[in-house]
């Protein structure tokens, strides 16, 4: 298969993936191991994020316009925004204080990939079934103390196979927040977490890009755009209709297969 439409193939990856709890990086380290697609130091998979970011930017900017606009005189908007905030800063101390462990000894073990899938969908499985009474249901009134732990939840995604949706997620219904909300959450601290990602990421590698590269990762950016426009609109109404259990279910077929295909012998 041409590096080309590989590079779609994974931007579709991404986009579909991202903002559910599955582990895009995870999807797309597995699916560039078995395709045979090499990026230095993996940055093809972490500078595409930027059509997601833009896809969830777009679908949420009037949501997003409505907190900048009314922040100077409403404290329930300012308390929101210093929420998100609070999330994000964990996973970018940790983020950079382990970038160069995580691109070239996590993100180069398919195995552990793998296997996180497969743990992290038994943990989901194990979450969706529980009889949690919510006493949080509107993102807008999560206390400042819970999105910050959900922050604290959100560093295990660090390690590919995790999912950064999922452990925001898994964070938050042990908080007692709705699955809705919950999810609705992951949405908003996607957006600093995966732009800050995103520049740090090409701040480290921006020697080591080509042309080449540049185009391909352009290619996978519009095709994270495209998917990931589609998921952020209907993702919500899925969830709340069926929980994370098909995610579960998802997450722990792709482990098994992934580890199948790496280790039965052909």
């Amino acid at each position: 298969m041409p590096d080309w439409l590989i590079a779609i193939v994974l931007g579709l990856i991404e986009g579909l993936t991202e903002f559910i709890p599955v582990s895009s990086t995870g999807h797309l380290l597995l699916v560039g191991h078995f395709l045979g697609f090499n990026s230095p130091g993996n940055t093809f998979q972490v500078l595409i994020q930027l059509g997601a970011i833009l896809a969830i930017t777009g679908v949420y900017f009037g949501r997003l316009w409505g907190l900048l606009t009314t922040a100077p005189t409403d404290p329930n908007s300012r308390r929101f925004i210093l929420g998100v905030f609070l999330a994000f800063l964990p996973a970018v101390f940790v983020g950079v204080l382990a970038h160069d462990f995580i691109k070239t000894v996590l993100y180069e073990s398919p195995t552990l990939v793998c296997t996180t899938l497969i743990i992290g969908g038994f943990a989901l499985l194990a979450l969706d079934r529980m009889k949690i009474e919510p006493k949080h249901t509107d993102v807008a009134d999560y206390p400042l103390k819970t999105a910050f732990i959900i922050g604290l939840f959100q560093c295990l995604a660090l390690v590919p196979g995790v999912s950064r949706s999922g452990a925001t997620i898994a964070g938050a219904l042990l908080l007692k927040c709705d699955k809705r909300s919950a999810a609705e959450f992951s949405f908003f601290l996607a957006m600093p977490t995966m732009a800050g990602a995103f520049a740090y990421d090409l701040y480290k590698n921006i020697d080591r890009l080509s042309t080449n590269d540049l185009g391909l990762i352009g290619l996978g950016f519009v095709a994270a755009l495209i998917s990931g426009v589609f998921v952020v609109k209907t993702v919500l109404d899925f969830v709340s209709k069926h929980g994370f259990a098909p995610f579960a279910w998802w997450r722990i077929a792709v482990g098994v297969v992934g580890l199948g295909l790496l280790y039965i012998p052909r």
